[in-house]
């Protein structure tokens, strides 16, 4: 079981004390300068929110984590350079993300509006499966969903073998196909098919974690 966390929004469009980062995330996404920070305990959460984040504020945080909004001094130059390497984030587009109970084990998917956290689709109740197999079913559902609203909208995944399936409009993976797995299998299957029969203009892209920090999509069990 993850260990939870506590996230203090400082600046942004809610500010308070929030319990999980999809919470988090909607307070912070799309605002300009917002300031926010990951706390591993409620009291060091609440202490830190009184006190301010002139105090707290970029302190310890990791590049590309959800630790700290911001960073300044050396830290902000190495993001700045990463930003320029990979570029800004599409807001204009929607994010997958996969949540898993083990790896294999049941699987759950969804994908959300990029800059709101706005929940666009999901599938919460498939049956053995894996995180790539889930984030590529992710991914194909996005492209059917955008190709239904007549959408050109970006799709960001973290996968990469779902990325590299979803070119190859074939998955490659270990999982045995039984009875556990037959659900999954046969959404698979018509993920496959779907790729076969049908075109898109959308652009499918890796989020670029260790720069953006989480996918705005993400579960956050880690």
């Amino acid at each position: 079981m993850s260990k939870s966390k506590f996230y203090v929004v400082w600046e942004g469009k809610k500010p308070g004390v929030y319990t999980s980062w999809p919470e988090c995330q909607k307070q912070v996404g799309g605002v300009t300068g917002a300031k926010y920070k990951s706390y591993e305990s409620r009291a060091a959460a609440d202490k830190a929110f009184q006190e301010g984040w002139k105090k707290h504020w970029g302190q310890g945080a990791q590049p590309g984590s959800a630790s700290a909004g911001k960073y300044s001094g050396a830290a902000g130059k190495r993001k700045s350079a990463d930003i320029a390497a990979v570029g800004e984030i599409d807001y204009d587009s929607i994010s997958v993300d996969v949540g898993t109970h083990g790896n294999p084990g049941p699987v759950e998917y969804r994908g959300v509006d990029t800059r709101t956290g706005q929940v666009l689709f999901s599938n919460e109740k498939i049956g053995k499966g894996t995180n790539n197999l889930g984030e590529f079913l992710a991914i194909v559902h996005g492209l059917a969903y955008l190709k239904q609203q007549g959408s050109s909208k970006t799709i960001y995944s973290d996968s990469l073998n779902a990325l590299k399936w979803l070119r190859e409009k074939k998955v490659s993976t270990t999982l045995v196909k039984d009875e556990s797995t037959r659900q999954i299998w046969e959404l698979i299957e018509r993920a496959e098919e779907w790729l076969r029969n049908n075109t898109y203009d959308n652009k499918v892209l890796k989020w670029q974690t260790k720069v953006w920090g989480e996918i705005k999509a993400d579960y956050d069990r880690k």
